[in-house]
This record gives structure tokens, sequence and C-alpha cells, in this order.
């Protein structure tokens, strides 16, 4: 296995900016999971990579090669497609076998990384089936098997799972996740699942117009989005985002009060709330208070959408909450707060013992320091 560098790449289709400026380190062994919306440069990235399309700007390097311009078969790697891109015509074993034998490989060793890859990934049974008659996860689990049986020095995943109903992407979502701590295999894996991001990634890079809105550690990305891009794309429901006033180093909103540190805002600013930060309580008790529209049974626990004035806004509720609430109904957000850290961008809120917020300047979507809460 080997590192991968990327150094100010960028890309033009036409004269659209595709990618611009990418600045990214891999790990070697490292799962690095990219995600954003569509259009976001993810995949022309990858293919970027691969050697599929050349940058127009920047070096690419592998290890201690810069592979920049050098072409896919000189880059040692392997990739897995959305579309599986199995050879129709030749049956698993043969599938499994192709690359191999295109490079020259000894029959001898062939066979020990079929057994190998057949044993890892389940595929002994349908080594002499033809893909026409496997099922998508089969397909996927034979095309992850091509690229492991070429034993690369780094491994590339477009979307591999979005092909796949819910129940089979849980299943090959897990087996990729053991294939990775197995093989201790560098990767780069293409997504916008954010569920395959956040239980993949030992690095999550979040994409947005070509550029790298943040990278780090899943959960610091998630509970310290230093954008509010990063805030609203990471989480499903998104965060609620509340306009909040700013006067004399503190932040008011709707009953929630924040001392800044750092530099001044503007008089507005945007305080980030995600829904599983909110602790319901009666009205009496909130500092925040929204009449409920609409109910979202999910089984174990629910979600609850209103507004608070104007601004849309949703709570994560338990299921017996929600069996006893209605449309019409008002719920409330504790007013109850303890003990608030500060952490660079983003800043502990303490609804609740470890619960978060953001505050942004609501102009550019830059994170703002803060610290301190008052009821």
């Amino acid at each position: 296995m080997a590192s991968l560098k990327l150094s100010g790449i960028e890309k033009k289709l036409g004269n659209n900016a595709v990618l611009r400026g990418i600045d990214l380190e891999v790990s070697d062994g490292q799962l690095v999971v990219l995600v954003g919306p569509s259009g976001c440069g993810k995949s022309t990235l990858l293919r970027t990579i691969a050697g599929l399309e050349i940058p127009d700007a920047g070096t690419i390097a592998i290890g201690d090669r810069e592979v920049t311009r050098l072409p896919p078969r000189t880059r040692d790697i392997a990739m897995v497609f959305q579309s599986y891109a199995l050879y129709p015509h030749l049956t698993v074993r043969d599938n499994l076998s192709f690359g191999l034998k295109l490079r020259g490989e000894a029959a001898e060793l062939i066979s020990e990384r079929i057994k190998y890859v057949s044993e890892m990934l389940g595929l002994g049974d349908l080594l002499q089936r033809y893909p026409r008659q496997l099922s998508g996860g089969q397909r996927q689990r034979v095309a992850m098997g091509r690229a492991v049986a070429r034993r690369a020095t780094l491994y590339l995943l477009d979307e591999p799972l979005s092909n796949l109903d819910a129940a089979l992407r849980a299943e090959v979502r897990v087996e990729i996740k053991r294939l990775h701590e197995e093989l201790n295999a560098t990767m780069v894996y293409v997504t916008h699942d954010q569920i395959e991001a956040m239980t993949l990634a030992d690095v999550l890079v979040v994409l947005n117009a070509g550029k790298v809105e943040q990278a780090g550690p899943p959960l610091e990305v998630y509970n310290r989005p230093a954008s509010r891009f990063v805030a609203s794309f990471m989480g499903s429901p998104a965060m609620n985002f509340l306009t909040a006033e700013y006067a004399e180093g503190v932040v008011k909103a709707d009953g929630v009060t924040l001392e800044l540190d750092g530099r001044e805002p503007p008089a507005e600013v945007l305080l980030g709330i995600r829904p599983h930060d909110v602790l319901v309580c009666e009205e009496e008790d909130a500092a925040i208070s929204f009449e409920v529209e609409v109910i979202e049974a999910m089984g174990f626990e629910a979600y609850a959408h209103g507004k608070v004035g104007e601004t849309r806004f949703v709570a994560r509720i338990d299921s017996e909450v929600a069996a006893k609430t209605k449309a019409g109904d008002r719920l409330g957000r504790h007013r109850e707060a303890k003990e608030v850290s500060c952490f660079g961008l983003c800043c502990d809120l303490a609804v609740d013992p470890g619960n978060e917020a953001c505050l942004a300047d609501p102009a550019v979507g830059v994170g703002l320091e803060a610290h301190g809460l008052d009821d």
C-alpha cells in the first residue's frame, strides 16, 4: 500500500471549473471518503486520481512517485465502479482472473488469488456463474473481488453501492469496512450517502463546488462543521438554523444567549441546532417553542416538524412522545443550560450534556467562535 498526495489540483470542463485547487493527503492504509452533493466534483476528482482525467494544474503523487500525467495502467490502482463493469460473457472466476491474466501472472498465483478473494467475499459457490445469474449485491462483491485480486497500491471506489436497495447497501457497506480492515488498504471512496460517509471513513472530505469545505475525522466534521454548508449538508434531517442578533458581545436567538470570543460578527448571525440536540420539554420550561405541523414516526424515534417564528424547525423525539403528540400541539426545547466549551469554529450548546450548536456569519457561511450560555 502507499500514501496519496494531491497538490493544487484544478480541472475545467469547457468554461466550467470543476476542481478548484484541491489539496489532499491520504496516509498509507487510510480509507478516505469524498462526499458532497451532485456536481461537486467528487467523481471527477476520483477519475483524475485514476488517470482517466488529466488535471489542468497541480500534481498527484502515489507513494514517492509522481503520476500526474502517467496513464492509468502504470499507476498500480484498482477501481470499483458504480455499474460493476463485469464482462457479461465471462464467468465469475474468469472475471476475477481477467486482469491478472492480462498482466501475465502465473497460473498458480492466479489460482491462489481467486481462492483468497472467494473465501474473503463468499464467492466460492458463484465461480461458475455468469453476471446475469447474480443479484446486485453478488455482482458488487465480484467487482470488489476483482479489485482485491490485483493487490493494488491504491483502491478507488466510485459510488459502489448506489445501485443497491437499502438492505443490500447496509450489507455490502459492512463488507467494505471489513475488507478495508483486513487488507489495511489505502482507499478513496466516493459517495453522496451520509451513512456510508460517516460509517466507512477514517477521514471525511466534504466537497462543494469543486473545493474542499472541510476534511477530518467523521465525528469532528459532524460535530464541529467549519461552514454553514457542512453543517447543513452533513446530517439528516438537516441542522436547524435560527437568525440571531448580536449586540455588546452577546448573541440572542429565541431564548438562547451566547457570549462571543474573538472577532466581532455582524449584527445578524445564524445559530445552528441539530434535531437530535433538542431536549423536548413543557412549553413553560422552554427556551424555544414551536407548533407541530407533522410527525414522522420512524419506529424507535420520530421527528417533529414545525416552525419557530417563520423558520422551519425539526426536533427528534422519542416514540412515546410522538404517540402523544399531534399536529397543532406545541413542543419546547429546554432552557436548562450547563457548561459551554469552545471548539474553534463551533461550540457546545449544552442544551443537554454533549449537545452541539454552531454559529455562523450568514453573509459568508463561516463559523464564529463562541462561549458561554445563559437562559
